[in-house]
């Protein structure tokens, strides 16, 4: 009797307090949080560090090291930052105003793309954005050029990762990250910036630093987790596999050349007492061209066969390059240069992802970079005289937005048949489909009006293709 109940209440599930009758709580754990013999090892790096903990001034040095040695090193690492950065950057960005009046948009526009082409403004943010690839993070302190050929002397001195660091008395400071003052409520107050790059050979540790304020260093960095503040090489999911593409590529070399080296080789089916006429070791023999040898006795010779991993070769580029780029959201085509593999099709639906990112990367350049540029620059503008209009002075914002390079469409034809039928339908406007293609709808309406003004003035009709009067014609 006694074991009866003994078994009816180790069948029956323990009452949970605070629940009503009845209600059970199911109990579920997570398979990847359970520790066994054979995932213990592949866990074992994992840790619990916070963000600025885990990227820790010797982590961020060893990583930037690496990735720039193969971004120096290998061509794919190469073509893949400069491609990413020239996709991104482009010509530039141009700036569009959007006041209220034309006068002040087009003087404001020409005077900040002159001063743009002065200061290299384009080829410094593609140098930022590789910066960002392979180090990490990019650094621009907004300074003073009396050398400029302008007007207005602001420029943007470019400086690398490493000049950025703590003094050796403030590391353990908790308001300070690796160099980024912080102030109470997590914002950056100042940078502290070596005078000279610490690989340099005129460097000098003792008082070499300088205090920047924060309203006037750029720091772009892509933050990955939450009260992040320095920011670690994009590419670095991708530097072991580097290291096993070109360890690849140097082992089938190998293989070739070891079997290229030797033409035949000699051996003999004799035991060792046997009889055979004796050969020396590693004695070579001279081959004529379509010629036949004679061997010595009890001796054949045989012809070493080149056996590598040729057949796979090929295969494994293509996956571990398209692992490769897949941090940096590139399809494989453009990461390899080679589309020879792709439908018209497949070459579209790859190319979303990547062209989603190049907008949201370029819209993070211009509120980072461009909008701190251009409140500066205005700054320094409206105290030149005669520079811009009077009216800039009495503005309170300046509204305004940049246009980039235009992707290109593959087949032309159809994106033409399509943005037609969306301006038929009022789906979409002359502003949107010109800035799809970089352009300002403002200054392309114009130029329209003045090629047919010219047009109508030299008497020539520009007649729609396939028109009657054409066809008359």
């Amino acid at each position: 009797m006694f074991g009866w109940l003994k078994n009816l209440r180790a069948n029956k599930e323990p009452l949970q307090v605070g629940l009503p009758r009845g209600v059970r709580v199911i109990r579920g754990r997570y398979d990847a949080a359970v520790s066994t013999d054979n995932n213990r090892r592949h866990w074992a790096n994992a840790d619990a560090l916070s963000a600025d903990a885990a990227a820790s001034p010797a982590v961020r040095r060893t990583l930037r090291n690496r990735a720039r040695y193969e971004v120096a090193n290998n061509s794919y690492a190469k073509g893949i930052v400069l491609t990413l950065a020239n996709d991104v950057v482009g010509t530039g960005p141009r700036l569009q105003m959007l006041t209220s009046s034309d006068q002040v948009n087009r003087a404001v526009e020409s005077q900040f793309d002159n001063w743009a082409r002065q200061v290299s403004l384009p080829e410094k943010l593609r140098t930022m954005r590789m910066a960002r690839t392979q180090d990490g993070e990019a650094f621009a302190v907004l300074v003073n050029n009396p050398v400029l050929d302008y007007e207005v002397k602001l420029d943007l001195r470019l400086i690398e990762a490493d000049q950025v660091t703590s003094p050796t008395l403030s590391l353990l400071d908790k308001n300070e990250v690796d160099g980024v003052r912080l102030d109470s409520y997590g914002n950056p107050q100042a940078y502290y910036v070596l005078r000279e790059h610490p690989g340099s050979s005129s460097w000098n540790f003792a008082d070499n630093y300088q205090t920047i304020p924060a309203s006037h260093m750029i720091h772009a960095f892509r933050a990955d987790r939450p009260g992040q503040h320095r920011g670690v090489p994009e590419i670095t999911p991708a530097l072991p596999l580097f290291a096993q593409l070109r360890r690849f590529t140097l082992a089938v070399l190998s293989a070739a050349e070891a079997a290229a080296d030797f033409a035949g080789i000699l051996y003999t089916d004799a035991p060792a007492n046997g009889e055979a006429d004796t050969v020396a070791p590693m004695d070579q023999i001279e081959l004529e061209r379509n010629m036949l040898l004679t061997m010595p006795g009890g001796w054949k010779m045989s012809q070493i066969e080149p056996m590598q991993p040729a057949t796979t070769y090929a295969e494994f580029k293509k996956e571990i390059l398209n692992e490769i780029a897949r941090c940096l959201n590139m399809p494989f085509n453009i990461a390899a240069g080679n589309s020879s593999g792709y439908n018209y099709a497949s070459g579209r639906l790859d190319h979303q992802t990547y062209f989603k990112s190049i907008r949201v990367d370029q819209a993070h350049i211009g509120s980072v970079i461009l909008d701190r540029v251009l409140e500066a620059w205005m700054r320094e503008a409206i105290l030149v005289s005669d520079l811009l209009p009077l009216g800039v002075r009495t503005m309170n914002e300046l509204p305004h937005q940049w246009f980039w390079d235009g992707t290109e469409h593959v087949d032309p034809a159809k994106e033409a048949r399509a943005q037609e039928t969306r301006l038929k339908n009022h789906t979409t406007t002359l502003a949107h489909e010109y800035a799809r293609q970089g352009k300002d709808w403002e200054a392309e309406l114009r130029q329209l009006a003045r090629e047919k003004t010219l047009m109508n003035e030299l008497g020539l009709l520009a007649v729609p293709a396939g028109s009657k009067n054409n066809a008359s014609n």
